[in-house]
């Protein structure tokens, strides 16, 4: 896999071959065999029917007037290599010096793989590439200055054929070209010299001149240069007309450029050639520069829950191993197998940091390329995979792949990276680290997804708008996560089976106070969602009532492997958090209206915080409600804030006291909202403070 995607070579063609003997020459004909090396383990034609293998002699010795034929063909997939017996025959008093002058050494042409699966059927695939431009703001496709006008499509025998058509005039060679011969010969010998350039400089155009095939003679007709990025197209020799042939140099590859404009025919014909007809052939799908939204049945797939899960199940199903596969077609992503993914063993090391900065960067590449995920980006920025895609990882990519996912070539090029597992070591808890990656690629508009085995569904990382902060949400209900008003609970893992009754009402009064409110926060068009901890206890009291209510139910879990912790079973949407961000999780509750019930430290330390952020905030603040026994909350509250008030440690903050109210009902947790989606109740800076630290509702 690594090799193919780092290959230069296409894998309908290979490489040039140069002739190493000469079986016969003559005057107009000679056999030479030509060797081929270092083809590509992934050429077509070492696996299709060799009779649909095909030599192509280069186009500087076929503009010439030298035909290539392969008599015999032997290839070899475990060498690499292919050997062909070529007989090569001339057409005009150039073409018998040129063949005078060949000799061991000399490239002279490659093989073509014209594999029928991969000829295009329908004309669609290839007009919607007109008017489109490669990264480069080069054109994917066209003829001319004019593109598609002078580009006719037609689908003829199930296949796309196009008609391109002829200028009037054909080419000729100036005097002194028969002394640029023996130079073109030595030439090319030399794979790098661009041999078609320098015959150009000999070729003359002749205005007007009859486009007639003459018998033993080349005719170099043209038409206005072509720009090919993503297909092969091929001379159809049975669409010419009768007595017409196209040399074998009748291939124009995919990185044809403002060229590919000159064709070479001979033969015997009264008629006067006016088109050429070509036909097409699919690159490598890595290798197509198609779009994703041009991809109908990979977005369906991924839209498939059953599909998606499949792809993991595909990969090495060992877990000590990274890895990740690209894919950018249904038809791939539906037919995955393990040998498709690439996987590494990574081996984390503990980096100097700033105090050895050239070793820091050192270490840092290395791990960067120990990454599965690594070489595919790589071919992505090299040019080898031009299509987008999305990226398959068993593992959320490490947060050091950052600088090469968010660079230009990838971002473009990536639209979606779908994981299975968090973690290889915090199994489904992320770090400070990734939930800062996360906010940057959503940023960047490459979304993610958890494929999450432990609720059998699809979770799309969702950032909050205006926060910095985000969860992963079912697919079908990120809109609602976006537009929703938050509520979330609070309170003690220890206790359970109390305030469902009383936390259901109030929400359903909520539900139904939001036909008869237009708050910014409240109305019908407005979404709920509740936010908890995501433990047990209390914590799944309060999921369980949301998704009892069809609200949707989130939770911000952190890592308490080892204590009374675990993950309650009603969470829809989440974030997950490592220990060491305890206190970072806390502050990302982001709740528009937080009800705390009976909780020991992480409810104190909860409930300092939605002090604080009604303190700091430059919002209009939100009443906070304590559900249950008003003596419990007094013994809670009241002795600090009232040590607050003496010492004078909150002086001018006083005010907070009014966004707390104790209700011991949900009739009056439900008056609160009332006064307040109504603007009647009392809450901010311009308000009295309560002495007790809170108000009540009855």
């Amino acid at each position: 896999m690594e090799s193919y995607l780092s290959s230069a070579q296409y894998d309908l063609v290979t490489p040039d071959g140069l002739i190493t003997r000469i079986v016969s020459r003559g005057e107009t004909k000679m056999e030479v065999v030509v060797t081929i090396d270092t083809i590509s383990s992934a050429f077509v034609g070492f696996i299709i029917d060799p009779s649909e293998v095909f030599f192509n002699i280069k186009s500087s010795l076929a503009q010439l007037g030298v035909e290539g034929k392969c008599k015999e063909l032997s290839l070899d997939q475990m060498t690499h290599t292919a050997e062909v017996l070529v007989e090569l025959s001339s057409f005009g008093s150039l073409a018998k010096i040129l063949l005078s002058y060949l000799t061991e050494g000399c490239y002279i042409g490659k093989l073509f793989a014209a594999d029928q699966r991969r000829r295009v059927r329908d004309p669609d695939y290839l007009l919607r590439m007109f008017k489109r431009n490669d990264r480069d703001n080069l054109p994917l496709l066209a003829l001319g200055s004019h593109g598609s006008k002078e580009f006719q499509l037609d689908k003829v025998n199930g296949y796309t054929v196009a008609h391109l058509a002829l200028r009037d005039g054909v080419l000729e060679y100036d005097p002194d070209t028969a002394n640029f011969i023996p130079t073109l010969a030595k030439a090319l010998c030399i794979p790098k010299v661009k041999t078609r350039d320098l015959l150009s400089l000999h070729q003359v155009w002749k205005e007007k001149a009859p486009r007639k095939v003459n018998p033993g003679e080349i005719l170099l007709a043209s038409t206005s240069p072509l720009h090919i990025r993503t297909v092969f197209a091929r001379v159809i020799n049975s669409m010419l007309p009768k007595g017409i042939h196209h040399t074998s140099a009748d291939v124009l590859q995919p990185d044809t450029q403002d060229s590919g404009d000159v064709f070479e025919l001979y033969g015997e014909s009264t008629a006067e050639l006016t088109h050429i007809p070509l036909e097409f052939y699919t690159l490598e799908p890595h290798r197509e520069h198609i779009f994703f939204s041009d991809r109908d049945q990979l977005i369906t797939s991924l839209e498939d829950p059953k599909a998606v899960f499949k792809v993991f199940d595909s990969a090495p199903q060992d877990l000590s191993l990274r890895s990740a596969v690209f894919v950018v077609k249904g038809e791939q992503m539906l037919n995955l197998t393990p040998k498709d993914w690439i996987t590494r063993t990574v081996h984390p090391e503990q980096f100097p940091g700033l105090f050895d900065p050239l070793k820091q960067a050192q270490m840092v590449n290395e791990y960067i390329r120990q990454q599965p995920s690594y070489p595919f980006l790589k071919a992505i920025e090299s040019g080898y995979i031009t299509s987008q895609g999305v990226l398959f990882c068993r593992y959320f990519p490490s947060p050091l792949m950052k600088k090469m996912l968010l660079g230009d070539l990838v971002q473009s090029s990536l639209k979606g990276i779908y994981f299975q597992i968090p973690s290889q070591s915090y199994g489904d808890f992320f770090s400070h680290e990734d939930r800062a990656m996360l906010l940057d690629l959503a940023k960047f508009a490459i979304p993610v997804f958890w494929v999450d085995k432990s609720c059998g569904k699809i979770l799309r990382f969702t950032p909050k708008p205006d926060k910095d902060t985000g969860m992963f949400v079912p697919l079908d209900q990120v809109k609602q996560f976006i537009r929703a008003t938050a509520f979330g609970v609070y309170g003690s893992t220890l206790i359970n089976l109390q305030f469902e009754d009383e936390l259901t009402e109030i929400l359903e009064g909520v539900l139904e106070m939001r036909s008869v409110v237009n708050h910014p926060l409240l109305n019908n068009e407005t979404p709920l969602t509740l936010i908890t901890g995501g433990g047990p206890g209390l914590m799944e009291v309060g999921n369980r009532v949301a998704r009892t209510l069809n609200i949707l139910s989130c939770a911000n879990i952190v890592n308490f492997i080892g204590t009374e912790q675990r993950q309650n079973p009603y969470i829809d949407a989440k974030m997950t958090y490592r220990l060491d961000r305890l206190i970072e999780r806390q502050a990302e509750f982001n709740l528009d209206f937080p009800i705390f019930l009976m909780g020991g430290y992480g409810t104190d330390f909860e409930l300092a915080l939605e002090g604080v952020r009604r303190k700091v905030s430059t919002k209009t603040p939100t009443p906070v409600l304590f559900l249950g026994n008003l003596d419990y909350w007094r013994e809670k509250i009241t002795p600090i804030f009232q040590a607050n008030l003496r010492t004078g440690t909150i002086q001018g903050s006083e005010w907070v006291s009014n966004c707390f109210y104790v209700v011991e009902t949900p009739s009056a947790a439900l008056k609160v909202y009332k006064e307040y989606f109504s603007g009647t109740l009392p809450i901010g800076k311009n308000y009295p403070s309560s002495k007790e630290g809170f108000f009540t509702r009855t």
